[in-house]
């Protein structure tokens, strides 16, 4: 499969036009950045967006890899002396790995089996003799002269025995009978659980004995199952209708069948094809499951990271805890620390009046706007100390529970012990809670991905895998963001389109020396930071209050000229770009007229126009802020019917976790979510929605709640 071969595939497979596949791999290939091309490259592309981009390079990977292994086969196959013209057409012909497999297993180098102990004995004359008998006393006497003591062939039946192993081996290997069995399997076949022990209590009860189409199962059950068998109380099998499958094989002999063909029918798919299909199937069920988790936790990441910030506040964060204490950090509305302590308001020591004394004392002493409270250990009970305290507060003060995942994986890190060398673990994570709620993405970059906990199942699929697709939404958030060059971490810059770890640490490095970048230029003087990563990256980087106002804006300084020419056109100085008077001679123009013009395209005119009209923009601010509170809410105080304000802290395949300030996230199934039918959650909210719910059922004892967004009023009509 040549080049242009692959192009074409691709284009009808993603329904994309073959050139702009073509230039989009180009440009890939030349080592520009998806971020990069997605944003400035949008002419060539045919303004292809990110997600397009991602799969166009997924599948050209993956072509590339079947073209390898391609080679690969048909010269081991060549190797052998076996390789026909036949079998070299369908090997070029194959498109997927798994059909590549499929035409290589007869001549995979294997361990002994049956059928290659029988070859040895001299035994594949009677093996294809067999295929062209009519009847079983003419293979009796055949057999006769394959009788061999010194081999082991003492009787008629040791030869057809081995004869007979030879064919169910073949038949098994026979590339377009598997392919086959396969989508009958994976089609028609029932995935089976059933108790190891049906006396042992676990989570797994449900699927004690459980069936349900293979097909059709939803990830969230494969994964649940393949953890019951991994944990040793369940034992998982696929069944399936034999006899269409007996019937197809059947259809692999030359002439009408005797009783030794159909016993080699039945030993071939009893002993080699059900076992192996199985595997493949079952393997094919896991990873489509592992890919939809995958994508709930990259969709549910996104979100959570272009959380608006919460921008120009000073923020009391605090980490609840029971014996240790609530370690609390005071940072200012630029995330600067100004002071860490510890309160102990809750069990075992219970020394409220000491812990509203120092928190009053810090609310006097700076100008705290927000409490952010870690959704932790004690969460529930810090909070009722906090909401009764800013109720005595002569001023507003609200809180907000924020979602601590990770908190203390980054605390124990080797960036946060670089941050903080002198806090203690505990501090540091006080620190992080409150910087999170101040700019989610700055704070959340610093932890790994994996340890966010927004997904279902998260350690049940291939780390590797989940690890390359949340690295690419970090990447992706935060190059839709852009990043402020004065202010950012070396961790939050290592995600900017072309840039290292090592470059980004120059990137800090060089900052500390000189104090501040005061323009985009400045860049090219950081060390290792060469022509190519100043072109992917510069982009992306904001200089808020630098010598020219272009720098905080997202166009690239390759179309600097460009906008130089334009704001002539309309006859408008640097120093009003944001102005009312520049907008509205922005927004009177037409826009493809213009671009002839300036001799620029479309798209890219269209986004300079749009970075112009709101410079320095942060593109979050569009999102619904976080839910601050005031008062607490208790289990007690729910009844069935009652509305309330949450914010989603989760989404899965069977609906969305919301908080509503309990201590446990209520559940909105995926029925309760809205009146039509809903076959994605993600259809309907995203991790941080803020919505309205009605509570549907409450279980004090289990501390669970059944909520709907679905009005209560309505439900009962029904």
């Amino acid at each position: 499969m040549n080049l242009e071969q692959m192009y074409q595939m691709i284009s009808e497979e993603l329904g994309i036009r073959f050139q702009q596949v073509k230039r989009s791999v180009d440009l890939m290939q030349e080592g520009n950045t998806i971020p990069f091309i997605a944003r400035y490259r949008k002419e060539q592309t045919g303004e292809l967006d990110e997600e397009k981009l991602r799969a166009i390079e997924e599948r050209f990977h993956y072509l590339t890899q079947l073209n390898q292994r391609r080679e690969e086969v048909l010269r081991l196959i060549d190797e052998q002396g076996k390789l026909t013209d036949e079998l070299r057409v369908k090997i070029e012909k194959a498109t997927k790995l798994q059909e590549l497999e499929d035409l290589y297993l007869p001549y995979r180098p294997k361990r002994k089996t049956r059928a290659s102990m029988a070859k040895e004995k001299g035994l594949e004359p009677l093996a294809k003799g067999m295929l062209v008998a009519n009847d079983q006393a003419s293979v009796d006497a055949k057999a006769v002269e394959f009788i061999n003591a010194e081999l082991g062939i003492e009787t008629v039946e040791d030869a057809i025995r081995g004869a007979m192993d030879i064919l169910a081996e073949e038949l098994s290997e026979d590339a377009e009978i598997r392919k086959w069995v396969r989508e009958y399997t994976w089609t028609t076949g029932m995935l089976v659980s059933k108790a190891k022990d049906t006396e042992k209590r676990s989570v797994y009860e449900m699927y004690y004995d459980y069936k349900e189409p293979v097909r059709t199962i939803p990830s969230h059950r494969v994964l649940a199952v393949n953890r019951g068998e991994r944990e040793e109380f369940l034992k998982v099998k696929i069944e399936v209708e034999e006899e269409a499958i007996f019937t197809r094989l059947k259809e692999w002999f030359p002439q009408s069948l005797y009783s030794y063909l159909e016993q080699v029918i039945q030993d071939s798919y009893k002993r080699l094809i059900a076992p192996s299909i199985e595997r493949e199937v079952h393997s094919m069920m896991t990873e489509k499951a592992e890919e939809q988790a995958i994508h709930i936790f990259s969709e549910n990441l996104r979100h959570l990271l272009l959380q608006p910030p919460i921008q120009g506040k000073t923020v009391l964060g605090i980490d609840p805890a029971y014996r240790t204490g609530c370690k609390w950090a005071v940072v200012d509305d630029t995330g600067k620390l100004w002071e860490v302590g510890v309160i102990y308001p809750t069990p075992p020591h219970n020394q409220l009046d000491q812990a509203k004394e120092i928190v009053q004392g810090l609310l006097e002493k700076y100008p705290i706007d927000v409490i952010a409270i870690g959704n932790g250990t004690a969460s529930r009970e810090t909070e009722s100390f906090v909401a009764s305290l800013i109720k005595e507060v002569g001023r507003p003060v609200y809180y907000v529970i924020v979602n601590e995942a990770g908190a203390s994986v980054y605390s124990a890190s080797k960036l946060a012990k670089e941050e903080f060398p002198d806090l203690d673990v505990a501090q540091r994570s006080a620190i992080s809670i409150a910087r999170r709620l101040q700019d989610p993405l700055a704070e959340l970059v610093k932890i790994d991905p994996k340890s966010i906990g927004v997904g279902q199942y998260q350690h049940d699929v291939s780390q590797k895998r989940l690890s390359e697709s949340l690295t690419t939404v970090v990447e992706s958030a935060v190059n839709y963001v852009g990043v402020n060059v004065n202010t950012a971490s070396s961790a939050l810059l290592q995600y900017v389109s072309g840039i290292s770890a090592n470059v980004a640490k120059n990137i800090v490095k060089k900052r500390e020396e000189i104090g501040r970048f005061s323009h985009r230029n400045q860049l090219k003087e950081v060390p290792r930071l060469g022509a190519k990563t100043y072109e992917q990256c510069v982009g992306f980087l904001r200089i808020m209050d630098g010598e020219n106002p272009l720098d905080k804006t997202p166009i690239h300084p390759e179309s600097y000229t460009v906008v130089e020419k334009l704001l002539g056109l309309i006859e408008i100085h640097p120093e009003q770009i944001g102005s009312i008077d520049c907008n509205d001679r922005l927004r009177e123009l037409d826009i493809e007229t213009t671009a002839s013009q300036l001799g620029c395209g479309v798209p890219t005119l269209r986004d300079i126009i749009e970075a112009l009209l709101r410079p320095g923009r942060d593109p979050r601010e569009e999102l619904p802020a976080p839910l601050l509170r005031s008062d607490v809410l208790e289990i007690k105080d729910l009844h069935i019917g009652m509305k309330l304000t949450g914010t989603v802290r989760n989404v899965v395949d069977f609906g969305a976790f919301v908080d509503i300030g309990l201590k446990h996230d209520g559940l909105v199934h995926i029925s309760k979510l809205s009146k039509r039918f809903v076959k994605n959650p993600m259809d309907i909210v995203t991790v941080g929605d803020i919505v309205d719910v009605w509570v549907m059922t409450v279980d004090e004892e289990r501390e669970r709640v059944g909520l709907s967004m679905i009005p209560y009023e309505e439900l009962e009509k029904k």
